[in-house]
């Protein structure tokens, strides 16, 4: 997988572009992304906290970045472990 790749949820409505790659799996909603996966299935439970459009999600080594494109019931993971939001940056201060 390279960066731009966009990835498709198996178990919901989620679309991602990927920012920083991984050859790791990239799951939504408890199944792993595929670039034409169909959607139309259903999270698992314990993966149904859902995304957000325009937010970017990364793992806690930062090996993976992914942009949320289209909104989704199932929420991001890498290899079984959920994705978290990204911080903004803070601005510097203007004194």
């Amino acid at each position: 997988m390279k960066p731009g790749t966009r990835l498709k949820s198996a178990a919901c409505s989620t679309e991602v572009v990927v920012i920083k790659a991984t050859e790791k799996a990239i799951e939504c909603g408890g199944v792993p992304m595929a670039e034409n996966a169909s959607g139309d299935g259903s999270p698992n439970a314990a993966f149904a906290g859902g995304s957000v459009m325009g937010k970017r999600y990364v793992d806690a080594d930062g090996t993976v970045e992914l942009l949320c494109v289209k909104p989704g019931a199932g929420s991001l993971a890498l290899e079984g472990v959920p994705l978290v939001l990204k911080e903004a940056k803070p601005l510097p201060a203007s004194d």
